[in-house]
């Protein structure tokens, strides 16, 4: 009896799971696993108690090498239900005399096709999809804006049918970028925390940053968290399409969605640790000057590490109103250290020449400093530290 039971309970349960599969029917998408490969076939199992089947060339690539194997999973759209066998697709696009009614098709269906963009043309671009010119806009050729759209020309892309009329084809790229970015974007959100290092694509610049593509989501990487040296431009040490490894700096809400920011040098090497406990008040270096302001120059003396040679120290004992007067961004200049703020992280300089002293005179004549604002330049304790 318990037996009997059992099997009653096992065959209920199996006839819900047959009621909540449902045969799929013509423009579904649907998943299957591929369950074998003939000569020009991949059979799938539709799910159902449905089989459907691919043309190889739907699932291979440029070459024709097959992508898919025994097992795997296929996304596919069904196109007909004919003989108790569906017949699936997953883009279209081929030439013949059937393309106008696949196009067709695929509009309908919401089906993916292929194309070749031609040419740049007002509001857009051309493409040859079967033989057929279309048209796509410009603010649907990506997810975002794309300045120079000769980028795409001769290349071989898939597209969505937005509308199709005689002799009159539109198409967007941009709607199935949107749906892979979503895709990724969902297994990206798994990954993203404060302090994680995610490989990501430089997509765009700004005057304040670049923008970096982490998988489906876009991350801001600011001028300042470029590196430890000072960078004007992102374009000076990024280009488009740039691979970089970015650790996630902070998440935060946003009116369009987390806003995420990403660094660079908090990857890189701080210079402050290393090179710049090796300088002492009185030494003696090259430098490079970066920039100008009204109180002072700037100067690298080593890889991201600069010092302030102050417009005082500018002169050579006499007075200029701005340092362009004596000095101009990349020229090299041999300075002396003042003094080193490692908690502030600034070093004070004095542009240095041979007529200067040793550098023992001068870290004897730092030493000597006691009160620094009151004691005129650097040129003026020097010379009173030789009359001693």
């Amino acid at each position: 009896m318990a037996d009997d039971e059992d099997f009653a309970a096992m065959l209920a349960a199996s006839e819900v799971g047959q009621k909540r599969t449902k045969r799929p029917k013509v423009g579904d998408q649907i998943k299957g696993k591929v369950i074998s490969i003939g000569h020009d076939t991949v059979f799938i199992d539709a799910g159902g108690k449905a089989e459907g089947t691919l043309e190889k060339a739907q699932v291979s690539d440029k070459e024709g090498k097959l992508l898919v194997k025994v097992g795997d999973t296929v996304e596919a759209r069904v196109v007909s239900d004919a003989g108790g066998t569906l017949q699936l697709r997953v883009k279209m696009g081929g030439r013949g005399p059937q393309a106008s009614a696949e196009l067709q098709q695929a509009a309908e269906l919401g089906m993916p096709v292929e194309g070749t963009v031609t040419e740049v043309i007002k509001g857009g671009v051309s493409v040859d999809v079967a033989g057929v010119r279309g048209f796509v806009p410009a603010s649907q050729m990506d997810a975002r804006f794309v300045e120079d759209l000769a980028v795409f020309v001769g290349k071989k892309l898939t597209f969505k049918i937005t509308r199709y009329e005689a002799r009159n084809l539109v198409l967007s790229r941009r709607a199935l970028v949107e749906e892979e970015n979503e895709k990724l974007a969902t297994e990206t959100r798994k990954k993203l925390e404060i302090g994680a290092v995610l490989r990501g694509k430089v997509v765009g610049f700004k005057s304040f940053g670049a923008f970096v593509d982490l998988g489906g989501i876009e991350g801001m990487l600011h001028v300042s968290e470029l590196g430890h040296s000072r960078v004007d431009k992102p374009e000076d040490v990024l280009s488009l399409g740039q691979e970089i490894d970015v650790a996630v700096l902070k998440l935060e809400p946003g009116e369009k969605g987390q806003r995420i920011s990403l660094s660079l040098k908090a990857l890189a090497t701080d210079p402050w640790r290393e090179t710049a406990a090796a300088f002492t008040p009185g030494q003696r270096m090259k430098g490079k000057i970066t920039r100008l302001m009204q109180f002072g120059a700037f100067v690298e003396i080593a890889p991201g590490i600069e010092g302030l040679v102050h417009i005082s120290e500018l002169g050579a004992g006499r007075r200029i109103n701005h340092p362009k007067e004596v000095v101009s961004p990349g020229q090299e200049v041999e300075v002396s250290v003042l003094r080193i703020d490692t908690d502030e992280r600034k070093i004070a300089l004095s542009m240095a020449s041979s007529a200067d002293g040793s550098p023992e005179e001068v870290a004897e004549a730092v030493k000597s400093q006691a009160a620094p604002a009151k004691l005129g330049t650097f040129g003026d304790l020097l010379a009173k530290f030789n009359k001693k």
